[in-house]
């Protein structure tokens, strides 16, 4: 098991998205001696959530688990929905998946354990759990597999949900995975990854229109104000954006700056889209309880990018200032900053300000 330590005991709810990852993570629970109950949340009324639903039922028929279904969409709406809408009305680029694992599907994970006489929850996450000998605390670990790690998806879940949480799959490949699910010929073996935003389908702006995000046409503008076309409204773009700008120039153009109140596009050339920090509020800090001097350690600026080399230096009320060693490729507003000791999680935050290079 990937939890460092964990005593295999007990009676364990696991989440269950209908996904090999989730059907998996079932049988190995079984296999290190849990008494296991498949929980699936029913996060939107679509067809897409009753295939879910009846896929992860299969699961649980085949294996001989009980198989529970918790209504939780007015919390989904909620938690993540709503603060995805108002943040792109605001002009932020935000990560919604970041902010549901810890407000949403875990929480709602827990209760539906505590329901069900569950000391403990599981979900099928590419990460790890150990409890950190030097400060006692519990911690999020990456995978073993770089590929899959999905520890920045966990790093603002409270120590609270770390202590009930086990990852079964952090130590293994998802090509490993695949071949568990085949050898217990489960139904979900090929069954194709699920997208990031599960509410979106397709493109997220008729979406944003549907919720009430208007599109305000207004100024595109270089750093020094000059005006060089019109933008079709400020949540078509996400800085850093390089194609579909709609100016073009001698050499291309970047999204540096969305600027919500005055409904100006900023612009630049490629030297422009390069930041020297970011300003992030209200960490939440999982290796330790806060942090009161500078410290060195690597910082994930988006999911998909490379860690790269910082000073965390503290502020305010788990306000903290993340100054990059290297001038990096720009990051929006409403993005988490994920910063990492080797390979433990110190924490994340959302990034309010970037500073341009």
């Amino acid at each position: 098991m990937a939890n460092e330590g964990a005593e295999a005991v007990g009676r364990i709810a696991l989440g269950m998205s209908g996904g090999v990852d989730s059907a998996v993570s079932a049988a190995l629970l079984q296999r290190a001696g849990y008494e296991v109950v498949g929980v699936t949340c029913r996060f939107r009324d679509n067809a897409a959530t009753e295939q879910a639903v009846a896929d992860a039922a299969a699961v649980c028929a085949q294996l001989g688990i009980p198989h529970v279904v918790a209504g939780c969409v007015e919390t989904f709406e909620e938690c993540v929905v709503e603060p995805f809408v108002a943040s792109y009305a605001a002009g932020l680029t935000p990560s919604p998946c970041v902010g549901c694992n810890a407000r949403c599907k875990i929480s709602t994970l827990l209760a539906v354990a505590d329901e069900q006489g569950c000391d403990r929850v599981a979900t099928g996450h590419y990460a790890r759990i150990a409890r950190l000998s030097d400060t006692g605390r519990f911690g999020v670990l990456t995978a073993l597999d770089a590929r899959k790690d999905q520890s920045y998806m966990l790093s603002l879940l409270s120590q609270e949900q770390l202590a009930r949480l086990v990852l079964p799959l952090g130590a293994m490949t998802k090509a490993e995975v695949r071949i568990i699910a085949a050898d217990l010929g489960l139904a979900v073996a090929e069954k194709a990854e699920s997208q990031d935003n599960c509410f979106i389908d397709g493109d997220y702006r008729p979406f944003l229109h549907a919720h009430g995000v208007q599109d305000e046409p207004g100024p595109i503008v270089d750093g020094a104000g000059a005006v060089l076309g019109r933008h079709e409204g400020l949540a078509n773009y996400t800085v850093g954006q390089r194609k579909g700008i709609g100016v073009a120039g001698p050499e291309p153009y970047y999204v540096v700056e969305k600027r919500p109140a005055t409904d100006e596009l900023v612009v630049g050339f490629a030297q422009d889209a390069l930041i020297d920090a970011v300003v992030v509020g209200a960490m939440n800090w999982q290796a330790f309880a806060s942090l009161g001097e500078p410290y060195g350690a690597m910082v994930k600026l988006r999911y998909r990018s490379r860690p790269c080399a910082c000073i965390i230096e503290p502020e305010d009320n788990q306000r903290v200032r993340i100054a990059l060693r290297s001038p990096q490729p720009t990051t929006a507003p409403g993005q988490y900053a994920v910063l990492y000791d080797g390979d433990t999680v110190l924490g994340g935050g959302m990034i309010e300000e970037v500073v341009q290079a």
